[in-house]
């Protein structure tokens, strides 16, 4: 959808590599006719060396450029395959204590709530058509008053009583996923629809140009649960009973430096994103009214599955 020849996005800049011209080709028409080439024209010989190029965000300074953007940095990588061959899907349990780990945790419940009246405001992510409503990009994720459907008091979304976040602890050395994201959750909810949504994000600690850190979002994803099993047969829930859902997110390749934070957070509306679930089991266009929705996650069986690259 453009913006191919500029650098950042949000406020994030992703270093003057990033660009796709000259980089993964002379320019963009140059792309596009080599591709066209390859696929219309069957004795027309693959110019790409490699199959598959993608763009690893991260490994930047996390400096403030003289554009005012955050330095996140990033590389184009490319592979004969995708998820990479050194990829290996690598499950991250969720701990009563909002730790994010490899290793298993005890058994434990979170609650989650949804309030359709009060959502969580959308901050960056992958949209194109969206200003001045919402923007796209990365950003650091604190509601100010400009923020659209944010309320007082203004914050980081992570304090929201009603966003569930799960993170590491500060990784002792670079951790780099290039893959799918996947969120496997059982929960029981008190309403007959609800949405889940997911947000990966990557926090960096305290620096003498973000005092606070930043929390940079990577990628989100959504479910709403009546469409848990397939979208041509919707079914309500049934308050009380547990389901067993899975949540995805759009691939993502992003390098986390030591000292960085891998995070995950879970709620119940991405808005104006997407548009807010009434919670009653009536499609939005149609819903007179709205309830308040609570849904327990049994954390014990709860994996986020990334795409970990070895080392």
């Amino acid at each position: 959808h453009g913006r191919r020849s500029q650098t950042f996005a949000g406020d994030a800049d992703f270093g003057p590599a990033s660009r796709l011209d000259d980089a993964i080709a002379p320019d963009y028409d140059t792309l596009r006719r080599e591709w066209f080439d390859r696929w219309l024209k069957p004795d027309t010989e693959d110019a790409t060396a490699t199959p598959v190029q993608w763009f690893c965000m991260g490994g930047g300074t996390g400096r403030r450029t003289a554009s005012a953007h955050r330095d996140h940095g990033g590389a184009w990588r490319g592979d004969a395959e995708w998820p990479p061959k050194t990829a290996r899907p690598t499950s991250f349990h969720l701990g009563a204590d909002g730790l994010l780990t490899t290793e298993a945790v005890d058994p434990a419940r979170a609650l989650l709530v949804s309030d359709p009246a009060s959502p969580v405001p959308t901050m960056g992510g992958a949209v194109t058509s969206g200003e001045p409503v919402m923007v796209g990009g990365m950003f650091d994720q604190v509601t100010t008053p400009r923020t659209f459907a944010a309320r007082q008091p203004f914050g980081p979304l992570a304090d929201r009583p009603d966003v569930l976040s799960f993170a590491t602890a500060p990784l002792p050395s670079a951790i780099e996923i290039a893959g799918p994201v996947r969120l496997e959750l059982t929960l029981k909810a008190d309403v007959p629809d609800m949405d889940i949504t997911l947000k990966l994000v990557d926090v960096a600690p305290p620096s003498k140009d973000y005092p606070k850190g930043f929390a940079a979002n990577l990628t989100d994803g959504i479910l709403r649960l009546r469409y848990r099993d397939s979208f041509e047969h919707p079914a309500p829930l049934v308050p009380g009973q547990p389901v067993r859902i899975v949540v995805t997110a759009p691939p993502i390749a992003n390098l986390f430096l030591a000292g960085h934070r891998i995070r995950l957070d879970i709620s119940g509306s991405n808005f104006p994103k997407f548009d807010v679930n009434p919670q009653t089991g009536t499609d939005a266009v149609n819903a007179s009214g709205h309830r308040l929705g609570t849904a327990e996650l049994a954390l014990k069986e709860a994996r986020l599955t990334l795409s970990v690259l070895d080392t």
